[in-house]
């Protein structure tokens, strides 16, 4: 399960409205509770790295990037739980581009954004053979954030 902290879907929505026709991208910052449970309680919105004409189908983040967000979680106690991203006029399932470079550990937030507007909001985690992203649930506000 994956809970989103207080303003953490209307922001990746507004991102991915506000970026299309392009794919918007960040970082999750959060913890994981004893129950395992991944607790989102802020993003770190990345600029997309890629050639302008590459970015309505495509993001990539600088490794500086990662590295940045690595340090500003540790500072507030939270660690990068994963990533999130825009499918501009495309269901919010990942692609088989998503798959080959998923890495495990990390959850992944897509949201869908069809002609401007942002539509489903959906979460994936890489199978443990990474084989196969696996949906996980999406709960709203956490609490104790």
């Amino acid at each position: 399960m994956i809970r989103l902290g207080p303003g953490v879907e209307a922001q990746i929505r507004e991102e991915g409205a506000r970026a299309y026709p392009n794919e918007c991208c960040g970082m999750l910052l959060g913890r994981i509770e004893d129950d395992g449970a991944r607790v989102i309680s802020g993003l770190l919105p990345v600029k997309n790295a890629r050639a302008p004409e590459e970015q309505a189908r495509r993001f990539r983040m600088e490794p500086d990037e990662l590295l940045g967000a690595e340090r500003l979680a540790e500072e507030q106690g939270l660690e990068v739980l994963g990533f999130y991203h825009s499918h501009p006029d495309h269901p919010a399932t990942p692609s088989d581009y998503d798959l080959k470079h998923a890495w495990p550990f990390y959850s992944y937030l897509i949201v869908a954004v069809k002609e401007g507007a942002a539509g489903e909001l959906a979460g994936w985690e890489l199978a443990p053979d990474r084989s196969v992203f696996l949906a996980k649930r999406l709960c709203g506000a956490a609490k104790n954030l």
